[in-house]
């Protein structure tokens, strides 16, 4: 069976251990190691965000055009206007003229 600690000699294995920089006094290479840290934990996340966002923003962008195209499809395909077209002359021509018209 594997020993707890991961080490043959008894003693614990050594890990990070999280410390409040606000009670502990850090050396100025320890506040160096943790801003590098942060630093590049952060720039993870960033590129992370910014590739969800470029996705999302295709995805929205993909949606939009669809239903533009779309549009443009089905508005030529119309019929109704045509009917309501062909009533309006009849209305026209079976209207009294007058001087005013």
């Amino acid at each position: 069976m594997a020993e707890q600690g991961g080490s043959s000699q008894g003693s614990p294995a050594k890990v990070a251990q999280r410390i409040d920089p606000k009670t502990e006094r850090l050396t100025p290479e320890q506040r160096a190691s943790m801003q590098r840290a942060e630093t590049a934990a952060w720039g993870r996340k960033a590129a992370k965000m910014r590739n969800r966002n470029r996705l999302t923003g295709l995805l929205i962008g993909g949606i939009v055009l669809g239903i533009y195209g779309y549009t443009f499809y089905s508005v030529p395909q119309e019929k109704f206007l045509d009917e309501l077209e062909g009533d309006a002359k009849v209305a026209r021509a079976n209207h009294l003229k007058t001087s005013a018209n």
